[in-house]
C-alpha cells in the first residue's frame, strides 16, 4: 500500500508538471480521492465519484478516450466521408470502437440534448471548438445537472489531453499508458527509418482547396522531429503573404513553390493520387523534391493527431522512406 501511493505521489507530481508547462486549467483534491474538482474551459467541474458512464459529443476527443481505455458509451459521430467509417467514425479509431460496442451519440455532429440523457451518463466530454464545439448548449446540458468538460483540442496535442482527461476520469495511469506504447513505437521506428540530413516539408495540398506549410512546432512537425528529421518552415521572405494558424502557414497556391524549402516533402491528409497530383503540377515541376520524386504521404488521418493517426503517420513516413 505505501509503495503504491508513493506511485501514485509521483505521477500526480507528473502530472502537475504538465498542468504548469501545458496550462491544462486542472486541480486535483487529493490522491485517489473524490468528490474531485477539476477546471476546465467552461469553470469548474466536481465529480461525485470516478466515472463509469462517458459521452464524447467531440470525435477528435474520442480517439483519445479510447486509448486510455476509458468508459465510453457513445460518441457523437461526423458526416461521412472518406475519412471516417458509413457511420461517422474516423477510420483511425472506429474498428477499435465497434469492439469496444461503443455506439453512434448522434449522428452529424447534430447536438441531440434527447440522446445524452437517455444514455444517462456520469460525464459528457466536448469540445470549446470547432464544429463540434458544445459550448452554446452548455445551459442545457446544465439544466439537466449532466456533469460536463469542455476541452480545447485545437491548441493541445493528444497526450496534453490524454493528461488531463486521465486526471479528469481518475484515470491518470491509463493516460500515462497510452503515452508510453505511442513513445516507445515512436523510438523503435526511429531507429530503423532512413536517415534524411536535409530539411523536409510538411505541405497540405489542395486539402478543401487549401494550400499550407505545416510548421515545425506543428504536432506533425514534432513527429517528424522524433522520428530524427528536421522540418523546414516556410521560408522568411514570404511570411508577409500567408495566413497563419498555430500550426501551419497557409499561402497562394502560385506561391506554395517558393515556400517549400525541405528537399523531401511529406502532404498531409494524402493518398498515392495525392502524390501524383503533386508531382505531375506543372507550378512544382522544378522543386528537387519532384524532380528526385521525394514526396511521401503522412497517410489520410494526419490532419489532426491523435494516438491511433499518429500511429499510422509514424508507420506510413517508415513505409515511404524505407529502412536503413
Amino acid at each position: 500500500m505505501a509503495m503504491r501511493t508513493f506511485l501514485l505521489h509521483l505521477l500526480l507530481a507528473a502530472v502537475g508538471a504538465v498542468s504548469l508547462t501545458f496550462d491544462p486549467a486542472l486541480t486535483l483534491a487529493q490522491e485517489d480521492a473524490w468528490p474531485r474538482t477539476v477546471r476546465h474551459e467552461a469553470g469548474e467541474l466536481t465529480l461525485p465519484a470516478k466515472p463509469k458512464r462517458i459521452l464524447s459529443t467531440s470525435p477528435s476527443v474520442t480517439g483519445i478516450l479510447l486509448a486510455m481505455q476509458a468508459p465510453l458509451l457513445a460518441s457523437a459521430a461526423t458526416t461521412p466521408s472518406p475519412l471516417t467509417d458509413n457511420k461517422g467514425f474516423f477510420t483511425q479509431w472506429a474498428k477499435v470502437a465497434d469492439e469496444r460496442g461503443v455506439k453512434v451519440l448522434y449522428p452529424n455532429l447534430s447536438f441531440d440534448i434527447e440522446a445524452i440523457i437517455a444514455w444517462e451518463p456520469d460525464l459528457v466530454i466536448g469540445s470549446a471548438t470547432g464544429a463540434d464545439s458544445i459550448v452554446q448548449y452548455l445551459p442545457e446540458l446544465q439544466a439537466q445537472g449532466i456533469p460536463t468538460l469542455v476541452v480545447n483540442y485545437s491548441n493541445r496535442s493528444w497526450q496534453e489531453l490524454a493528461t488531463q482527461l486521465g486526471v479528469a476520469t481518475g484515470r491518470e495511469q491509463e493516460a500515462a499508458e497510452a503515452i508510453n506504447r505511442f513513445d516507445t513505437h515512436l523510438r523503435e521506428v526511429a531507429k530503423t527509418i532512413r536517415s534524411i540530413p536535409e530539411p523536409v516539408s510538411i505541405v497540405g495540398y489542395g486539402i478543401s482547396g487549401s494550400y499550407s506549410i505545416g510548421k515545425a512546432q506543428s504536432p506533425q512537425g514534432q513527429v517528424l522531429a522524433a522520428l530524427g528529421l528536421t522540418v523546414a518552415d516556410l521560408p522568411e521572405a514570404l511570411r508577409s503573404q500567408v495566413s497563419r494558424s498555430s500550426d501551419a502557414d497557409f499561402i497562394s497556391r502560385e506561391n506554395l513553390s517558393a515556400a517549400i524549402a525541405g528537399t523531401h516533402v511529406f502532404l498531409l491528409r494524402a493518398t498515392d493520387s495525392d502524390i501524383a497530383a503533386f508531382l505531375a503540377d506543372p507550378l512544382l515541376a522544378n522543386l528537387p523534391a519532384v524532380k528526385k520524386k521525394q514526396v511521401y504521404t503522412l497517410g489520410p488521418t494526419s490532419f489532426r493527431i491523435d494516438y491511433y493517426s499518429g500511429l499510422q503517420m509514424v508507420d506510413a513516413v517508415a513505409h515511404g522512406l524505407g529502412t536503413r
